[in-house]
């Protein structure tokens, strides 16, 4: 990230703050829009109700029913780590409430493609299910859901994905994010009770919640459910279902949504769960085979991985073992599938490598300065691995990206995975398309910076004309150009171990809450090369000298003798020891 220009946030670190809160830290929440302790270390108390979702009356009172009755309920996910943990907490979480016949049915990316489609309906034939919960999909699955109550299956949605036009005929929709619609779920243009849902969603403060968060909303309020009609006098126990919050927290960071102030307390709560060892044993395998120290346990390690290792499962095997990991309960079961994910981890390493190069190589060759929206292609590319070569891709060149591999059952398709920069949100960039030229997108789905698509083989070069036709026209010139936004200097006097854990301590950080990244200027004292290609550094400012690292910072020249660098206050834990060093950003010459 070279390229990158460093610009300081702003920040009045004014605010309802305890005598005794750290003022860098007074400083770092007030550059996140937090002036007072409730908003920055948010509680589960602070958690907004289920009731305020729109949809969530209806869909308890479906889901209450169903286990009242005793009926066979499929939840069904989806092949990434928000889809696993949601299952995860669906199976889990309606086994507490007390329902007796729980299955789950996940997708195979190359056979059933994403989501509640028709093919998966099918394959859940033989589980005869009474009831289907979806997680983390089927908002936009209206032939699946059709498929479903062709078969006389009742189906609950559960999903935070922007809608269609057309919603699904299902008997049920949870999703902070359905705020508008052409025709309902009761395929009218005007129904009450469906603008109602809208109003109530448009009303919800955190439309950032991850699939795994609304379906654990929808567990909570079919638990309240359950209690007002007295299920839970009868001799059954009523469930604390914050032991599913692990599972929440992980697929929370890992699907990269926004920590708001409600996601923050859902993470929160998790990590907690997960460094004081009261965590699904699943996660414990995880946990140990990344070497990752469960009792200090941060939300990126989360994402770099833990979530990973369960997202693998889904991109080139059966996502059925990352499931079965979370649902074991057996802790020697759970680590055997812990250690097979970790295989399956290094082999998607292996593939994301190569295309990525190549990748990078089809880019020089076809991307030039006038260029603001690049697509790529590869016949050999998995369909599995092509978000994450968007994604890295687009963190080399600041544009908008879209990475396309054959789409393997579908037949003479093109599956797409877009990744985007900020300012130019890629799923309303595709419906833009997609108004554009009728017929040219096949379906399209997703957020403001990742979406999916599929394409006949044939249209992929006007696709890709379209598609940097129109982010020319939608980004201004300066969105092109990369920035790494810093919390300012720090004094070197006040850079030490003990702030470098309060700042750790005090996260969750992540995406929309971002970990608190300073810079300065130093001199270099000494370095080396260590695994090839980091770079490890003595670093010297203001009297003081300072370890550092550079991951992947050794591009065979050694660096000049002051540098201008963009870092965080890490923790180096070696054997019993713990010391202070600065994990460098970003380099450059000052």
């Amino acid at each position: 990230m070279n390229h990158a220009r460093i610009v300081r946030r702003d920040s009045d670190a004014q605010g309802d703050w305890p005598a005794d809160l750290h003022p860098v830290l007074r400083r770092i929440f007030a550059a996140r829009g937090v002036h007072c302790m409730q908003a920055a270390r948010p509680k589960l108390t602070d958690l907004l109700p289920p009731s305020a979702l729109g949809g969530i009356d209806a869909a308890s009172a479906l889901l209450a029913e169903a286990i009242r009755g005793d009926r066979r309920i499929v939840v069904v996910g989806d092949f990434d780590c928000d889809g696993a943990t949601g299952v995860a907490v669906g199976v889990r979480g309606l086994r507490l409430l007390g329902a007796q016949h729980v299955a789950y049915q996940v997708p195979q990316r190359m056979v059933h493609g994403y989501g509640l489609s028709p093919a998966l309906v099918e394959a859940m034939q033989p589980l005869r299910p009474d009831l289907l919960v979806t997680v983390d999909n089927g908002i936009a699955c209206v032939a699946g859901v059709a498929a479903a109550k062709q078969r006389g299956w009742q189906v609950l949605v559960t999903d935070h994905h922007l809608p269609g036009p057309a919603l699904p005929l299902a008997d049920a929709i949870v999703d902070p994010n359905l705020l508008a619609f052409a025709r309902c779920r009761h395929d009218l243009v005007q129904c009450a009770q469906c603008e109602r849902d809208v109003r109530a969603n448009a009303a919800f403060a955190s439309k950032s919640l991850a699939g795994v968060g609304v379906l654990f909303y929808l567990l909570l309020a079919t638990r309240a459910r359950l209690r007002d009609e007295g299920w839970f006098d009868a001799g059954r126990r009523e469930p604390d279902l914050s032991v599913l919050l692990d599972l929440v927290a992980v697929g929370t960071v890992a699907d990269m949504v926004a920590l708001d102030v409600n996601n923050r307390a859902l993470v929160a709560a998790g990590l907690r769960r997960l460094r004081s060892g009261r965590c699904q044993p699943g996660l414990r395998a995880l946990a140990e085979v990344s070497g990752s120290a469960l009792e200090r346990l941060t939300s990126a390690d989360i994402g770099f991985s833990i979530g990973p290792r369960i997202n693998a499962a889904g991109r080139l095997e059966d996502m059925a073992i990352g499931i079965e990991c979370l649902l074991s309960d057996d802790a020697e079961h759970a680590l055997e599938l812990a250690r097979t994910l970790d295989g399956i981890n290094r082999e998607r390493r292996q593939v994301q490598d190569q295309m990525l190069e190549e990748a990078i190589a089809i880019a020089a060759a076809s991307v030039d300065a006038a260029t603001a929206g690049v697509c790529v292609h590869d016949e050999g590319w998995h369909a599995g691995v092509v978000g994450l070569v968007a994604s890295k891709l687009k963190e080399r060149l600041h544009r908008p990206v879209v990475a396309f591999a054959p789409a393997g059952s579908e037949g003479g398709e093109w599956r797409g995975s877009a990744r985007s920069i900020p300012g130019f949100h890629i799923r309303d960039a595709l419906a833009e398309i997609d108004t554009r030229h009728p017929g040219l997108i096949l379906r399209f789905g997703g957020h403001a910076m990742a979406a999916g698509l599929g394409l006949a083989r044939s249209d992929l070069p006007r696709f890709a004309a379209a598609f940097d036709a129109l982010a020319r026209e939608r980004i201004a010139a300066e969105l092109l150009e990369a920035v790494l936004l810093s919390d300012g200097e720090l004094d070197p006097t006040a850079m030490s171990l003990d702030l470098a854990q309060q700042l750790r301590d005090a996260g969750p950080w992540g995406q929309g809450f971002p970990e608190p990244l300073f810079d300065g200027r130093f001199t270099v004292m000494d370095w080396r090369v260590v695994g090839e290609r980091h770079l490890k550094l003595v670093l010297q400012a203001g009297g003081r000298t300072f370890d550092a690292i550079e991951f992947g910072g050794w591009l065979g020249q050694p660096p000049p003798a002051a540098v201008h660098i963009a870092y965080r206050l890490d923790i180096n834990h070696w054997r019993d020891t713990a010391a202070l060093q600065l994990l460098i950003a970003h380099r450059s010459d000052p």
